[in-house]
């Protein structure tokens, strides 16, 4: 019996069989949310820097900035170091790298070394997101995918919406520096835990890196969300002119791709948007993140500025629109497994214009609970979107792309938190500047939101486009393809309960 032909039939024998969640993925899934976490657990932390370090909130503000930029300048080179590199290795540098930056910025003397350990921890946490995906695709049989998937979803979602609230519950009882003197040794066990356990899940490869299109792709892809970042804070010469560099390199980034494919090495490899289905929900996946990015921004600024409400209060009134997101994600795995991608997608593209369209109706009076009501909806549609097009995306993919897959999925949702963020806050800036004289500034403020939050609808009008181009399943599109290593998903999961070597 060949490779694939064992590979079926484990899937086949297994898919009867009670199911549980392979270990390796449940190790990832909870180092992913540690790493990810961090992403927002500063947001509540800029004034004791400022106090701290006299710098201006400007200034301060680089510690979530410097953050996002480094995510988006090392996640295009994870296809190809996933691919390079063994499981374990890979986990043991991105864990080690983290571990690495908590350190050096818990234990700062001076603003610039904390910025110096933000970026290093977020290049660990950019390796984090796509091996967690890459494992999973490849050890989970694709009848079981939704549902282990929506495992996945709910610590991707819970921990951003978290990390504000913790971070406002942390600040209350001491220095700012305990928000990573609390993560080191909880991220310090994962890691030991995780290597004790973790097996290495198919094979290395031996491609070297063409370290020119590593650094146009840093230069790139940084230089364009650092561009659309201070745009969206309101500077415009210099920041439209580093986005427009950043754009053009990203060209010549894709170019270089395209010319290192025909030699059989790209650093990362767009044959995947050949895949239809892929880049239908490439483009879906893009634009619901852009719109919840910018929900993300708009409501902190219309809950602190116009309506008066405490940085920890406005987490816990948005907090449970990201837990009913996450503690959603298993059940929508679920019936994705059972049903298919478009009967969730479908109604959760609506769901997500529809709550962009109650948004427009803001005002300086309307009750909190329908504000949180909204978030919610929002949300909870985000959640019947998330995770059937993420497994049906990588699902048509061979196994040899996954890598890559996820690298392009990563990539594009940090150019889209960018771009959502810049293009809400310039419509609102444009319409409260409009009728600032007629009506007063916080009028006017919340004037520029509602027409922010209109003109995200409407370009949330293209995920329900792309939703009902999209097939219910992998089997509808395509063949699947063998990869060329092909690994069987039942001893592969069955290994991990063993002790692994070193």
């Amino acid at each position: 019996m060949t490779a694939p032909d064992r590979t079926a039939t484990a899937a086949e024998g297994r898919a009867d069989a009670p199911r549980r969640t392979p270990p390796v993925v449940r190790l990832l899934v909870l180092a992913a949310f540690v790493v990810i976490l961090n992403e927002t657990i500063m947001v509540n932390a800029i004034p004791r820097l400022m106090s701290s370090f006299g710098v201006t909130e400007a200034s301060a503000q680089w510690v979530s900035t410097a953050f996002m930029l480094t995510m988006a300048a090392v996640i295009p080179v994870t296809g190809w170091f996933l691919q390079r590199f063994s499981t374990r290795r890979a986990y043991a540098t991105a864990m080690g790298t983290f571990l690495v930056g908590t350190a050096i910025a818990g234990l700062a003397p001076t603003f610039e070394v904390l910025l110096l350990g933000r970026i290093v921890q977020a290049a660990g946490t950019a390796v984090m997101v796509p091996l967690l995906m890459t494992t999973l695709m490849t050890v989970v049989p694709p009848h079981d995918r939704g549902r282990v998937m929506g495992n996945v979803t709910l610590a991707i979602s819970v921990a951003p919406a978290l990390g504000p609230t913790i971070s406002g519950v942390v600040l209350q009882t001491g220095s700012w520096r305990l928000l990573f003197a609390v993560v080191l040794p909880i991220a310090a066990f994962i890691t030991w835990s995780g290597l004790r356990r973790l097996e290495n899940v198919g094979e290395s490869g031996t491609d070297h890196v063409d370290w020119a299109s590593v650094v146009i792709a840093a230069a790139g892809f940084g230089g364009l969300v650092y561009g659309l970042t201070r745009f969206a804070e309101g500077e415009v010469g210099l920041p439209i002119a580093i986005a427009g560099a950043g754009l053009a390199l990203v060209v010549v980034f894709v170019l270089r791709q395209v010319q290192l494919i025909r030699r059989g090495s790209p650093l990362l490899d767009l044959r995947a948007l050949r895949h239809s289905t892929f880049a239908r929900g490439l483009l879906l996946m893009t634009i619901a993140f852009m719109t919840m990015l910018g929900a993300m921004m708009l409501l902190p600024l219309y809950l602190q500025n116009l309506r008066g409400l405490s940085p920890l209060q406005t987490g816990l009134l948005v907090m449970p629109g990201g837990l009913a997101m996450g503690l959603l994600g298993p059940t929508v795995g679920r019936l994705f497994d059972a049903h298919g991608s478009r009967p969730l997608v479908i109604p959760g593209t609506v769901g997500i214009v529809a709550a962009l369209v109650g948004l427009t109706q803001l005002s300086l009076t309307m009750p909190y609970a329908v504000v949180l009501a909204l978030h919610v909806l929002l949300m909870l549609s985000l959640a019947f979107t998330f995770t059937p097009v993420f497994t049906l995306s990588l699902g048509v993919l061979p196994a040899h792309l996954y890598s890559h897959g996820s690298s392009i999925l990563g990539t594009l949702q940090q150019v889209a938190a960018a771009f959502g963020t810049a293009l809400a806050v310039t419509v609102m800036t444009v319409r409260a500047d409009a009728v600032v004289a007629e009506v007063g500034q916080r009028a006017a403020t919340v004037s520029g939101m509602r027409w922010a939050f209109g003109v995200a609808a409407a370009i949330a009008l293209l995920t329900v486009v792309a939703a009902v181009m999209l097939p219910r399943r992998v089997e509808e599109v395509e063949a699947p393809v063998e990869p060329r290593d092909p690994v069987d998903p039942v001893n592969a999961v069955e290994r991990l309960d063993e002790p692994a070597g070193a």
